[in-house]
């Protein structure tokens, strides 16, 4: 095995200890189900001002979103929170480890959202719910007692990929976004590049895995070139500055490096940050090397912005 951060090792150990099938050879119920008895227990949550849970009405859904606010002070800076796991796995409380840790370390309120989850709600279900929470969001600033000027975008994964999705709508909507935040993101569809080759097995996120996800989200392999699927296919001018965090043992680390390169060529600016010994989901983790990650990516969040 790749050298790796000893915790890494160590979560990994308790996967494989864990004996659980492949999620891809799961249904997507087991899948969840799997996805919840693999989640650790957080030992000490991070605490912050308040924690809310409410909806956000769209078009056709009303989305549950969990709003955190780390003070009382009116007119604070927002992202915009979606969490990952390959658009059919995950909730509000998988994701509130890392919304916690972002609020309380940035200053920043997070709204997190539980947008509709595949099979049962195929693309663009949850781009939809992610754009139509943005909107509304935008729209209701002044309600929500944010500063409509400093609204981020962010996710990981899956949730990376609605959040760079949602971005480039926003632009083309004339909704202006301050930043986005996009954590290992899915932007591409192409499973044959070389970090799925180096990372194909052994590191949690599998290549199967990968392509199990795009045939629950997106079965029509045709719709699989949009651009709200896969964004590295749009036109990236003018969008806004955005934080991209790749890692190297993940299937996903190629993708990653090429939007940031993307979006740099075409006027963007990016701040990249590359991590070396790690996996795929380890953002989300509640070890050491996790927690750090998050606070270091929470005070680049801040000083971009404040």
């Amino acid at each position: 095995m790749a050298q790796l951060n000893p915790e890494i090792l160590a979560a990994l150990k308790a996967i494989e200890d864990a004996a659980i099938p492949p999620l891809h050879t799961l249904s997507a119920v087991e899948a969840r189900e799997a996805f919840l008895a693999l989640r650790a227990k957080v030992g000490n949550p991070t605490e912050v001002h308040s924690v809310t849970d409410s909806t956000i009405p769209t078009s056709d859904y009303d989305v549950p979103v969990r709003l955190y606010r780390p003070n009382e002070q009116n007119n604070l800076p927002a992202l915009i929170w979606l969490h990952g796991g390959g658009w059919v796995l995950g909730d509000l409380d998988s994701a509130d480890l890392v919304c916690r840790d972002l609020c309380h370390y940035s200053g920043f309120v997070v709204i997190s959202v539980d947008y509709r989850l595949a099979p049962e709600a195929i693309f663009p279900a949850a781009f939809d719910d992610t754009f139509g929470v943005t909107r509304w969001v935008h729209e209701n600033a002044d309600s929500l007692d944010i500063d409509q000027s400093k609204l981020v975008i962010g996710g990981d994964s899956a949730g990376g990929n609605l959040a760079a999705a949602a971005a480039i709508a926003a632009r083309d909507q004339d909704i202006p976004l301050a930043a986005q935040l996009l954590v290992y993101p899915v932007v591409d569809a192409d499973l044959n590049n070389s970090s799925y080759q180096d990372n194909a097995d052994g590191y949690f996120l599998t290549k199967p895995m990968m392509a199990w996800f795009w045939d629950q989200y997106v079965p029509d392999k045709t719709q699989r070139k949009d651009i709200r699927v896969t964004p590295i296919n749009a036109d990236l001018q003018g969008l806004p500055p955005a934080i991209v965090l790749t890692v190297e043992h993940d299937p996903l680390r190629d993708e990653g490096i090429a939007y940031g390169n993307a979006l740099t060529r075409q006027g963007v600016s990016v701040h990249p940050i590359h991590v070396s010994d790690t996996i795929h989901g380890y953002f989300g983790m509640d070890i050491e090397c996790g927690k750090s990650e998050r606070i270091d990516t929470a005070n680049l969040l801040r000083d971009l912005l404040l």
